[in-house]
């Protein structure tokens, strides 16, 4: 089993990770983990635990594990934001279709402002793409 255990172990955290050293070539033939460091995600902030100072090795599994975390969550971002254009079209379905007028008492006004939210921003979003495109059209000619 020892051959199959990676050299170190991600924890997890709201904003990164806890990074630990994994051992198992000991005498008790347990699995330790020994903390060597704190990771902050958004910002790449390495910190090292008790007092040691991190090796080439190490600073490059971390900085490997952050590179590939970010990309882990950049690809679940997108796909939540097209879970949510699903689920406006199924609610859309719903309110259509199934919504009685209590239910739809209930949601409208905050599905209305929302969306209305929603809109502003992605309108005002597009035209910035399409006038900052305009613009470096017009000073390549």
């Amino acid at each position: 089993m020892a051959g199959d255990l990676p050299e170190f172990y991600f924890r997890i955290r709201e904003n990164g990770a806890a990074v630990f050293r994994v051992d198992s070539e000991n005498r008790q033939r347990r699995i330790e983990m020994d903390q060597i460091a704190v990771v902050n995600i958004r910002n790449g902030e390495i910190k090292p635990q008790g007092g040691r100072a991190l090796t080439e090795n190490e600073l490059a599994a971390i900085r490997g594990w952050i590179a590939s975390r970010q990309a882990v969550l950049a690809a679940r971002e997108l796909d939540d934001i097209h879970r949510a254009v699903d689920h406006l079209n199924l609610t859309t379905q719903w309110a259509q279709s199934k919504a009685s007028d209590a239910q739809l008492d209930v949601v409208t006004d905050a599905l209305l402002m929302a969306m209305h939210d929603l809109r502003s921003v992605l309108v005002r979003k597009k035209a910035e793409r399409i006038i900052g495109g305009a613009g470096a059209e017009r000073t390549e000619e």
